[in-house]
């Protein structure tokens, strides 16, 4: 379940930094979760952390593209929001 998140909000960011004109060298996503100790096991806490790298990273843009996959687009995101807290953070990494 975890994947199918980072690959959905991953595409709708991808699809934005194109659409945004942006310069990153790479971008990737981590998602880490926390189950409920009773069955069945369904997760509670969701942290999605987005890393960005490149030169020239407009942050306030890439932070605007992850925002609006997670408050508007990503279905995946939508359907997390609706039983466990979903935290998302973006690391801006400068080569």
């Amino acid at each position: 379940m975890l994947s199918a998140l980072a690959g959905c909000s991953g595409l709708d960011i991808a699809s934005l930094i194109q659409k945004m004109k942006l310069e990153v060298e790479e971008f990737k996503i981590e998602t880490f979760g926390e189950l409920t100790e009773e069955h069945p096991q369904v997760y509670h806490t969701v942290r999605v952390e987005y890393h960005f790298s490149g030169k020239n990273l407009n942050e306030e843009k890439l932070q605007r593209a992850v925002d609006l996959s997670a408050e508007k687009y990503c279905g995946v995101m939508k359907m997390f929001q609706q039983f466990a807290k979903v935290e998302t953070k973006a690391f801006f990494h400068k080569k």
